[in-house]
């Protein structure tokens, strides 16, 4: 099997960019640049995840129905073994060049990623939308250091939601007082994301 592939950018872009620790709001001077071709690559990912000096492009996805968020918990099969049993209300994943083709670069191959992880992941009847949010950094652990997260806000309506991957177990829709008293079991990415919430609702517009 073929050694997997994932999206990066050079630390140094990221820190001339103004680098910072936590949510970011205003994303679209970010965006413009980690999202464009001439200076993104792809790097074997078990290198990714070892060199501080890249960090790897991952879309967060947070799903909204009412007053809820759909929560889940990282089962033994996920791919980031040192989240393994944390909880978590961002779905999402590594960009792959599956994603990359001749008619979708830069923005447009990035919103083909976030649908492919999406319809992996989960399976959710009828239609959906999802706007950026914000932007995610968090340099106080091992894995957010190779990481820059793309926080998106997905709004449902009463469309049923299930998993589509066997890593993902405990799937459910809680309140944000039901994910506050659960918030020290939550990876710190989540935890940043439940901490913002009223801001990341407001940056999406949705």
């Amino acid at each position: 099997m073929s050694e997997e592939l994932v999206l990066a950018i050079p630390r140094s872009l990221f820190e001339e960019l103004g680098a910072f620790q936590g949510i970011r709001l205003n994303v679209e001077p970010y965006l413009q640049c980690i999202l464009d071709a001439r200076h993104t690559r792809f790097l074997p990912r078990a290198q990714a995840e070892e060199d501080p000096r890249f960090k790897q492009i991952i879309p967060y996805v947070l799903i909204k129905r009412e007053q809820s968020l759909l929560h889940y918990v990282r089962g033994k099969g996920s791919g980031e073994k040192r989240l393994v049993a944390k909880g978590s209300i961002g779905i999402g994943g590594h960009i792959n060049p599956i994603d990359e083709s001749l008619f979708a670069t830069g923005r447009q191959f990035y919103e083909s990623a976030v649908q492919r992880e999406l319809n992996e992941e989960l399976k959710i009847d009828g239609a959906f939308r999802h706007e950026i949010a914000a932007l995610l950094n968090d340099d106080s652990t091992l894995v957010g250091k190779v990481h820059l997260g793309i926080v998106h806000l997905c709004e449902l309506s009463q469309e049923n939601v299930s998993k589509g991957e066997v890593c993902i177990t405990g799937l459910q829709f809680l309140t944000l007082e039901e994910l506050r008293s659960r918030r020290e079991q939550l990876e710190t990415w989540s935890q940043l994301c439940l901490d913002h919430f009223p801001q990341l609702v407001e940056a999406a517009k949705l």
